[in-house]
């Protein structure tokens, strides 16, 4: 049938691909219907295939229930007595992996005088739940008045969960109590030491009173006798514990070529006023949610980045930024008797009104090519050797210019304020870093791309902005260019001249949220999977604060 006959006939042209696609359609999801069919039975297999270590009845409610063990999971059915007319209701069975599991006890019934013994009531296995990015603290119990049984079930499970070698029995955990709104040692003590005490998990609790103290205990003690290091502070507490156990890692194998791995897992418990670190693994601010991943043992390995000036290692870290960044932060730390919340206001709106761009070179270096050590660049004669053995050469990308920001990212550095990240197109662990440099624009323009960042995307999409996946970063201002804070904003200076003054002037970096001046070239490498951190990879911080600066 040609189209016009089709027409005359009443049917459109194009009926026929719209059947054609509906079919396509019904196909295509009775297929995903069935290949989900499919893994449901193989799932259902292997759990029957596991073994079944004990099989018990207990009271879960008000209800007596079938209960199997198994070495990874815990599942109860209720017991239904059969029905005369032989139609029994098929139930769906309670599952618990033990995987959540971090602490199992006996109830027992106690006078309000007793201190201990009681007759027995069964077991109380304390679990994690999970609700979005938190994990909440939940409790099945399982009621059985035999002494015998529950002590037999009890053991099994004990025995079961110190089976996950993650997990931690020994921690050592350093407080400051000065950070954010001094509320360190109350979070610890009302969130975190009840689940550590719940766990079994032995600590070592250093409370700081000064800048540095962490790394100074850090540098001293045995740390063969920990399982892991727990932090309960804000951004310039995890700054300096994380450098601190990479550092002890460099010293105590004698500066090799390539850094080696912190010799301990750290935790950290969000007591700050961004969290940076703590949103990128957790992706929530809670402390209860920080000390769960730490009891339950779940490991996130994550890059790290170190600075390097004229040959000497400055720190180790996780991103840094040079321009706005670092101005900003030096007019905030200035006026330390404010809110955080007003010191940070301040900064901002006072760094843009004087803003101004950098004049520097900027050389980079593409991810995939990336071949160096530690300290500074590769002897050229062992590359010239190696040539020919290699097919990959490093090759660096430069650039001379004005730039008002240059910001280096190894981890995404989620938080309230930027949901998505101050770095979206990175990772906690795939060994690169993200470069975003901003060059010279209006105050307008560079208002509009700041203010993207608290949205879902688009802070990228600018003609000034470029971003690029890179494993080597070199920035070196132009001579006799650096900043100060007293700028002069009289009228008829031009705003988007660079800012001259004395040869040696050191310029704010603004390194992991902490302020840190440097008068000379910086080079920075990435260092994949360099220390390892209780928590998981998040794609999105919950959001919980706006900036009205903006």
């Amino acid at each position: 049938m040609s189209e016009l006959e089709a027409e005359v006939q009443g049917e459109p042209r194009d009926s026929g691909k719209k059947k054609k696609k509906k079919k396509k359609e019904k196909r295509m999801v009775s297929e995903e219907e069935e290949e989900r069919k499919q893994e449901e039975q193989v799932e259902k297999e292997e759990e029957r295939s596991e073994s079944v270590l004990m099989r018990g009845i207990f009271k879960v409610g008000k209800k007596s229930h079938d209960v199997l063990l198994t070495r990874t999971r815990l599942t109860w059915t209720p017991i239904i007595p059969e029905s005369p007319t032989g139609d029994g209701s098929v139930l769906e069975a309670g599952v618990l992996l033990l995987q959540d599991v971090y602490a199992v006890k006996v109830k027992r019934r106690r006078a309000a005088s007793q201190q201990s013994g009681g007759a027995v009531l069964g077991l109380a296995l304390f679990h994690c739940k999970r609700r979005g990015r938190r994990l909440e603290e939940d409790t099945l119990h399982l009621h059985n008045a035999s002494a015998e049984h529950t002590h037999s079930w009890y053991n099994t499970l004990k025995e079961l969960l110190t089976g996950f070698s993650s997990r931690p029995r020994y921690v050592k955990v350093f407080i400051n109590p000065s950070s954010h709104k001094k509320e360190a040692v109350h979070i610890y003590r009302d969130h975190v030491a009840p689940l550590f005490k719940m766990a079994d998990i032995r600590t070592d609790i250093t409370v700081t009173d000064r800048k540095g103290h962490a790394l100074s205990v850090m540098k001293e003690c045995k740390l063969d006798e920990y399982d892991g290091a727990v932090c309960v502070g804000g951004d310039g507490s995890v700054a300096e514990l994380c450098h601190a156990l990479v550092l002890r890692a460099q010293l105590d194998a004698n500066s090799p070529e390539k850094p080696v791995r912190a010799a301990l897992p750290l935790g950290i418990i969000p007591a700050g006023s961004t969290d940076v670190v703590s949103c990128s693994v957790h992706g929530v601010r809670d402390p209860v949610t920080a000390a769960l991943h730490i009891v339950l043992g779940h490991l996130q390995q994550v890059d790290m980045c170190s600075f390097l000036s004229n040959g000497q290692l400055v720190r180790f870290g996780f991103s840094a930024m040079f321009g706005f960044g670092g101005r900003s932060l030096a007019r905030a730390e200035k006026k330390r008797w404010m809110s955080s919340s007003r010191r940070r206001e301040y900064a901002l709106v006072k760094t843009l009104a004087r803003l101004r761009p950098e004049d520097c070179q900027l050389s980079f270096l593409p991810a995939q090519n990336s071949r160096g050590g530690l300290f500074g660049y590769r002897d050229q004669s062992k590359d010239q050797e190696q040539e020919s053995d290699s097919d990959v050469e490093e090759s660096w990308m430069s650039n001379q210019g004005l730039y008002l920001s240059i910001s280096i990212m190894s981890i995404p550095c989620l938080s309230p304020h930027a949901p998505q990240g101050l770095a979206p197109n990175t990772s906690l662990d795939n060994g690169s870093a993200s470069l975003i440099a901003v060059g010279n624009a209006s105050r307008s323009e560079f208002i509009k791309h700041l203010k993207r960042y608290s949205s879902s995307s688009g802070q990228f999409s600018f003609p000034f902005v470029e971003t690029h996946s890179v494993s080597a970063v070199k920035i070196r201002p132009r001579s006799l260019i650096g900043w100060s804070e007293e700028e002069s904003d009289e009228e008829g200076e031009s705003k988007t001249a660079p800012i001259i003054q004395s040869e040696g002037a050191a310029f704010p970096w603004n390194i992991d949220g902490e302020l840190v001046e440097i008068p000379n070239e910086v080079f920075i490498r990435v260092h994949p999977r360099l220390i390892t951190l209780y928590g998981e990879e998040v794609d999105e911080a919950e959001s919980t604060i706006t900036c009205s600066c903006l």
